[in-house]
């Protein structure tokens, strides 16, 4: 029987690693290892059907020390708290090696927002921010969307704060809708950032981004903007991406050997990534087994789904042609398929780098919120091109300074950055 697959070992593995790199003192381990604050309760919502359905909810607070916890509410049928866990840890480090003043926090709720009526949706949203209300603010901690929520559901969550303080208070919440506090860019801010950094990733190995080919595991939020950015950015084509059937309850991969078009898919996707199949088919799209995206004879692999999605088995099975994988979910490589990676020779830009996109315009969002002025989009993309093409910069000089691969060398400099504002702090 297979282990089950559990991402916070994965994230404390991939950070002891690291911290045997750097000779951490072990109290500083520990204070690393492990969040600072966990919230656990239980929503009522009231149901359409007038009874009352109770869901789990989290909140877990990693680190505060460069700022105020950031990171997304996932809705999600199979969550747990050790997924949470990670997710949050992970976010610090993301926070970190962009260089943006915020700590690491995440939050979540197992349910299947699928099968909530809008209403059922709002109020559970609205139910979340009661149970978190004393616990969340714009100093505090700056809850965002993730997997299975949207701009919407962030300006219910913002409202609903600002109802229960009594003042208008947009910079508690970001990912809200432009026109209710939201920044323009900042829907596509994630999927853009993993192809700003893939296109970093080529300038340093020398590839023409427009001669590749890229397979994409996923077709949410990050997945469809990848996609899109990877033709305008890079000029390269879209071989396939895959996507999770609400209907069907399974996934699929939908490619296309010529003329993928990834603008002409959103047309047909609903507010859950779920493409309408008889329209794709209609255009010429093949559909197959889900996990066919991680074998196509692709230059590129952008894995933009759930965690744990390249193991030790699977990996075995990627293409010899594959030169760069962009994690541009959260933790979608598990350690032992990262030694089949390396050992063959796979450019790898780890996730809290490659998908930093997405927690850097939130930040910038902030920024805004706090001006109460707002940029234009070209100037939001343009700010998050450059604090990413930096970042980037930064984790290969240490890469190749230390003779690291670059998931510890992304580690090694948000760590270190973590720990000078623990010091700084008087926390150590």
């Amino acid at each position: 029987m297979a282990a089950i697959f559990n991402p916070f070992q994965m994230a404390q593995q991939q950070f002891d690693r690291v911290a045997d790199m750097l000779q951490l003192d072990e109290s500083v381990r520990e204070y690393l290892r492990w969040p600072q604050k966990e919230f656990h309760f239980r929503i009522p919502v009231r149901m359409d059907n007038g009874s009352v359905r109770l869901f789990q909810g989290f909140r877990i607070q990693h680190n505060n020390a460069r700022g105020p916890y950031k990171g997304g509410v996932r809705f999600h049928p199979s969550e747990t708290v050790d997924g949470i866990r990670a997710l949050a840890t992970w976010m610090t480090w993301k926070c970190a090696v962009a260089d943006i003043p915020l700590g690491g926090a995440k939050g979540g709720v197992v349910v299947d927002p699928a099968a909530l009526s809008n209403g059922e949706k709002e109020r559970l949203v609205r139910g979340w921010v009661q149970q978190m209300r004393k616990n969340i603010g714009p100093r505090q901690d700056v809850p965002a969307p993730d997997v299975g929520t949207n701009a919407q559901m962030m300006a219910w969550m913002m409202d609903e704060f600002s109802l229960l303080n009594g003042e208008y208070t947009p910079g508690v919440i970001t990912g809200k809708p432009v026109g209710g506090g939201g920044s323009l860019g900042r829907t596509e801010a994630t999927g853009y950032g993993v192809v700003y950094t893939t296109r970093e990733a080529m300038r340093h190995l020398g590839i023409d981004g427009s001669k590749t080919r890229a397979a994409i595991q996923g077709f949410g939020n990050v997945a469809q903007y990848a996609a899109v950015a990877y033709k305008q950015i890079l000029g390269g084509e879209v071989l396939c991406v895959s996507y999770w059937d609400y209907n069907d309850k399974r996934a699929y991969t939908i490619s296309k050997e010529r003329d993928f078009d990834p603008a002409f898919l959103l047309s047909i996707t609903d507010q859950y990534g779920s493409v309408n199949k008889q329209k794709a088919q209609s255009a010429g799209y093949v559909f197959e087994d889900g996990g066919a995206w991680l074998s196509k004879d692709a230059d590129v692999l952008i894995p933009a789904a759930m965690e744990g999605q390249i193991d030790a088995v699977n990996a075995k099975t990627i293409s010899s042609r594959v030169k760069i994988i962009a994690e541009g979910a959260n933790g979608p490589t598990t350690t032992e398929a990262d030694e089949i990676i390396k050992a063959r020779g796979i450019f790898l830009i780890p996730d809290f780098l490659c998908n930093s996109g997405g927690v850097t315009v939130s930040y910038l969002e902030s920024v805004q919120n706090d001006m109460n002025y707002y940029w234009t989009k070209d100037e939001v993309l343009q700010k998050e091109d450059q604090i990413l093409t930096e970042a980037f910069r930064t984790v290969l000089e240490v890469s190749l300074n230390e003779k690291v691969d670059l998931r510890d060398g992304a580690y090694m400099v948000a760590i270190s950055r973590v720990i000078k504002a623990m010091q700084l702090r008087g926390w150590i």
